[in-house]
């Protein structure tokens, strides 16, 4: 008598190759993506990695070494240097008060806009809105000389006031992600301020300016990135050595009679640091920042 044996040859490979990981999967697409992404870091970071080669080179020994990036000497004396050659410290002290304080005024000011656009509900306030937005479309050289007419007339020309009450009148794109993070925000927070007798001020200071810690850490990074690294800004306000930020002063490094290489790198490799070492440690804050905005 015959037996009938149940088999299910085509359910087995399919179900198999679905529980594979997606690199084995797609081994070529795999390859070829890290293949670019290889190639693209390489891009990205060969410049920096020549930068603090030729910071540990001698003068003589940057022309020599082309676009080597293993230094055949260690001179570590140029970052000594680098802070001792010119007044290193003050123009630090110009670059932190001209970061800090516009970042302050920046964060807060685009925070009360921005929950004033999703949370108060007066007529026209969507087409407020999208003029906000459309003001990004200007490019930023659109109102150099308007600005700088202004500020020629209020006597603040080689002061570090062009450089940080602009930020207090807020940034359009930092409204918009404000006001997406307060529009995920649950409604019923407003109903239970207003019935705990809060006005609009304080319902903003006291609940909502609170829990947009991720937006606000987000912004406040991304802030510091432009910052601390302005130059335009400076170069057009300031005329003496006394309020220099770094940048502008990195500047002054390079004349037409020749240009101290190895001193200028490692220079620029001191200023860099801090956004570099503010930038890995908030990393993740600026991923979950900008993803709970929606801006992504």
């Amino acid at each position: 008598m015959a037996v009938l044996v149940e088999t299910r040859p085509a359910e087995t490979p399919a179900i198999r190759r679905a529980d594979r990981p997606y690199w084995r999967r797609n081994l070529p697409t795999t390859l070829l993506l890290y293949v670019v992404l290889v190639l693209g870091s390489a891009a990205f970071v060969y410049p920096f990695l020549w930068m603090i080669a030729t910071s540990l080179r001698s003068l003589a020994g940057v022309g020599s070494a082309g676009a080597s990036i293993w230094p055949d000497e260690f001179l570590w004396d140029n970052y000594t240097r680098a802070i001792t050659s010119f007044p290193f410290w003050r123009y630090t002290l110009n670059s932190v008060l001209t970061t800090v304080i516009p970042i302050v005024g920046t964060v807060f000011s685009c925070a009360l806009a921005g929950f004033a656009f999703a949370r108060l509900r007066v007529r026209f306030s969507g087409v407020i809105f999208a003029v906000v937005l459309a003001t990004m479309l200007l490019p930023g050289e659109v109102t150099m000389v308007p600005q700088f007419m202004l500020f020629n007339n209020l006597g603040m020309i080689d002061t570090l006031y062009p450089l940080v009450l602009p930020a207090f009148f807020g940034s359009p794109f930092y409204i918009f992600l404000f006001r997406q993070f307060f529009a995920r925000m649950p409604g019923e927070l407003a109903d239970a301020a207003v019935v705990d007798g809060c006005g609009w001020f304080r319902m903003f200071l006291l609940v909502y300016l609170p829990l947009a810690r991720p937006a606000v850490v987000a912004v406040s990074i991304l802030l510091f990135m432009g910052y601390w690294n302005n130059f335009l800004g400076p170069a057009i306000y300031i005329n003496s050595d006394q309020w220099k930020t770094l940048p502008l002063a990195l500047a002054g490094f390079q004349s037409v009679n020749g240009t101290d290489t190895p001193l200028l790198m490692a220079t620029s490799v001191l200023i860099t640091l801090p956004c570099l070492a503010i930038f890995f440690l908030a990393q993740k804050q600026i991923t979950n920042g900008i993803t709970f905005t929606g801006g992504r």
